[in-house]
């Protein structure tokens, strides 16, 4: 075992080690007294045998000729010990001649760690000073202790206890064992807060990222202490009090307590919230040229009265200065200024537009790209050589770069160019593996349990060009999809790609027959703004129609077999949400269609528009897991020429469209008849439908990502369009249909979502209030998956 100390700890007990103390002592031979004015005739080093004499020597503060002076003799002794070569240094006078007596330390011959599961050995190395080859030191040795300990604690284990061994070898070298005990990890018992008035206590741990102890939460690591991330929880803390009002709001203490048997850590917050404050008079002030106030007033997106929320005046300021720098004005900067009236418990609010310092990008260096080509990188950026440079597009171009999804880490920096307005910027990244293998599984109550698995290369060859296989089986479903896609298609802003594909669907729970395509598709998109896109489309599909019964529809029995759809596609989409698989305020609105006929056997054109608007509800309950969202859309179908009218091409009403009701359950329908006794659903050529739905957080469930929502869906689905209508009683055959109406079906119902650890599991239980009397319904509906 090794005992740790300081370097004046490590001399034997026999030697002559000299100290401040024990310098007015130093005698020679003779045992005469050293005096100042003696001379030093020479220095003779003895014991080392790996470092020269003349190295040895460039380390002390004496040299021949100078006196024997006791301050310069004890400085020489422990610059000696400081360099961290020699385990012991004696400084003895023979006559006029110093004697400097060594003992080396060792060289480290390897490293072993006994005991690492954990952490891989590679990580531990990393972390350690000391390298096989170099020169052993205790102190080092002791200082690798605590960096091995700090690397466990951010793996959550600060029950881990590492000890050091030491084994002595042949020739002065030195095997260093870390033998390592890591214990449990060291998970979170309890989080309190203190001074909480405004907000419960599961309403602010739904706010930040660290998580108590539970037993669903074996595959996250937020209930494990990491100080870094309590650290973080703070700040997750003060900007949720600021959004809300707080402006006074402050952190008074963190501290996360061990508990005894060290398996477990107690966090506390302790905060003052202060007064709640709103908006009061909103204004602009403008230095700017040729841009008054007066004409910013219509960029300002906020209200009086509305609770303070720090995160949207910034993001109006932001809003704002982006606005001016598009339209001519690429320096121009807003910042926002408050002022408090804490008697009025208002905040008067100020947006000082200014312009900023002239910065031009003099040059753009990019590192740590060894798969990346640069030009992948350069065309995400906002700015090139020549250009204005703002904080602004600092941070958007970090953003962008980030969103490639190529690198792990993404730094940008900037540096005095050859002029004060000069820049460079250097933009340094980490790369990380861009090749995916996935396999997955779930169960929806369309196509029952599915199973799917596919591989992919999002950055082919460094050049950004994503292209994969894919295949999905399911109870009623197979698919399979080759795909690849470029996002700089032409090195400009658009993305191009294409797929090719094969479906099967067994529509045995809502159809009595197997619908199948094989194609392809060739595809365009292009961004206008950071809001509005716009995408093409061009698909060419072989499809047919099978597994009908004898007893089916006049209509489908017509067209089995073959059809082949040569369709072009456009849509546009205007987005401004926040998020687009949980969003919590913003909107959209798409506009799209699709025109058949180039070409194949289908002729018709059919438009669709859909729109949503997402409101979040914090200032009425001072919660950000409550929003109130609305839907709605609308489309049809009108046939042009002497093309087919596939029923595959229709509108389908119901499932997650409606809820409540079976896919394909509202709608026109055939009635059975004799000879064909078999109910189909059709389709139709009108299609609308629309909801409302409130979500809301659930109490004690809200931290293990259960969120609930009440909904109300309405639509309906009319219009035949079919290849021969047979509704005439006198017609043979005779195919009456039914559920042919625009009346609204409505339907009410609860429902919950689940981020679970192994994906997102989706149930709603829907009644429905107006229906036809021939509609399918369906009370229960959930879907669930997740890829592994």
């Amino acid at each position: 075992m090794l005992s740790f100390g300081t370097a004046w700890n490590m001399a034997e007990a026999d030697t002559d080690l000299v100290t401040d103390k024990q310098m007015p002592d130093l005698v020679d031979q003779t045992g005469g007294r050293t005096q100042s004015d003696e001379k030093i005739k020479s220095i003779r080093v003895v014991g080392n045998t790996r470092i020269e004499t003349s190295t040895v020597l460039s380390y002390m503060v004496v040299r021949p000729g100078d006196p024997f002076n006791q301050d310069n003799l004890d400085r020489s002794l422990k610059t000696l010990y400081a360099t961290g070569l020699f385990k012991d240094v004696t400084l003895r006078r023979e006559g006029d001649v110093l004697v400097v007596r060594l003992r080396e330390n060792p060289i480290v011959n390897r490293i072993v760690f006994e005991g690492d599961h954990a952490l891989k050995e590679e990580d531990l190395r990393k972390v350690l000073f000391l390298k096989p080859r170099t020169v052993f030191s205790a102190e080092t040795v002791g200082d690798d202790r605590q960096r091995i300990l700090d690397a466990y604690a951010e793996k959550g284990r600060f029950s881990a206890v590492v000890t050091p061994q030491i084994v002595k070898l042949a020739h002065n070298r030195v095997d260093v064992v870390f033998k390592i005990d890591e214990g449990p990890k060291t998970v979170i018992r309890k989080i309190a807060f203190v001074g909480n008035k405004a907000y419960s206590e599961a309403a602010l741990l739904g706010v930040i990222s660290s998580k108590e102890a539970a037993w669903y939460r074996f595959f996250s690591s937020s209930d494990l202490y990491n100080p870094e991330r309590v650290k973080y929880d703070a700040e997750l803390l003060r900007h949720y009090y600021l959004r809300n009002g707080y402006v006074d709001f402050q952190i008074k203490n963190v501290k996360g307590e061990l508990s005894p048997d060290r398996k477990s850590f107690y966090v506390t917050f302790t905060f003052k919230e202060g007064i709640r404050y709103r908006l009061g008079k909103i204004d602009i002030r403008s230095s700017l040229n040729h841009v008054p106030a007066k004409s910013l007033r219509k960029y300002i997106e906020l209200f009086p009265h509305q609770w303070y929320d720090g995160k949207a005046v910034q993001d109006n300021a932001t809003d704002m200065e982006e606005e001016l720098q598009s339209n001519g004005h690429p320096f121009a900067q807003v910042r926002p200024i408050i002022a408090r009236n804490p008697e009025k418990r208002i905040v008067n609010l100020l947006f000082d537009v200014s312009e900023g310092p002239r910065r031009y990008i003099e040059r753009i260096d990019i590192n740590g790209n060894t798969v990346t080509e640069d030009r992948v990188i350069r065309r995400r950026l906002p700015f090139a050589e020549g250009d204005s440079y703002t904080p602004t597009y600092k941070k958007y171009a970090k953003e962008s770069v980030k969103d490639l999804g190529f690198f792990k880490k993404v730094n940008i920096s900037d540096a005095r160019g050859s002029a004060s307005d000069k820049v460079n910027v250097a933009l340094g990244v980490v790369e990380k593996p861009t090749g995916q293998f996935s396999a997955g599984g779930g169960y929806s109550t369309n196509v029952g349990v599915i199973g799917n698995i596919g591989i992919r290369q999002n950055n082919l060859l460094g050049t950004g060009v994503s292209a994969g296989f894919s295949g999905t089986m399911s109870m009623y479903q197979r698919q399979a999809d080759l795909s690849v896609t470029d996002p700089s298609f032409l090195g400009r802003n658009m993305v191009a790609g294409s797929d090719l594909y094969f479906v099967q669907n067994h529509y045995m729970t809502y159809q009595n027959y197997v619908e199948g395509r094989y194609g392809i598709d060739f595809r365009m998109g292009y961004a206008y703004n950071r809001f509005l896109s716009q995408s093409w489309s061009y698909s060419l599909i072989r499809r047919w129609m099978s597994g009908l019964y004898d007893g089916a529809s006049v209509y489908l029995l017509q067209q089995e077999g073959k059809s082949l759809l040569s369709q072009l596609s456009t849509t546009f989409m205007y987005d401004t949400r926040d998020s687009r698989i949980f969003p919590h305020r913003g909107y959209y609105v798409s506009v799209g269609g699709n025109f058949a006929g180039i070409g194949g056997n289908q002729r018709f054109v059919r438009v669709r528009a859909k729109a949503a608007y997402f409101i979040p509800l914090d200032d009425l309950t001072n919660s950000h897991y409550w929003t109130l969202a609305f839907r709605v859309a609308v489309g049809d179908i009108a046939n042009w020429g002497n093309g087919q009218r596939n029923v595959m091409d229709n509108f389908y009403l119901g499932g997650n469209d409606l809820r409540g009701f079976l896919n394909g359950g509202a709608g026109p329908r055939t009635i059975p008849v004799p000879g064909h006794p078999q109910e189909d659903f059709i389709g139709g050529r009108f299609m609308y439908n629309g909801s409302v739905q409130l979500n809301f957080p659930i109490p004690y469930l809200t931290a293990m990502g259960v969120y609930g929502h009440v909904f109300s869906d309405f639509g309906s689905l009319a219009g035949i369009r079919v290849e021969h209508r047979y509704t005439n009683p006198a017609s043979v055959p005779y195919a009456p249909v039914s559920g042919d109406t625009l009346r609204p079906r409505v339907s009410a119902g609860v429902g919950f979502i689940w981020k679970s650890p192994f994906g997102i599991l989706n149930v709603n239980v829907a009644k429905p209030i107006m229906r036809s009397p021939e509609d399918y319904t369906q009370l229960f509906r959930f879907g669930f998956g997740q890829q592994f």
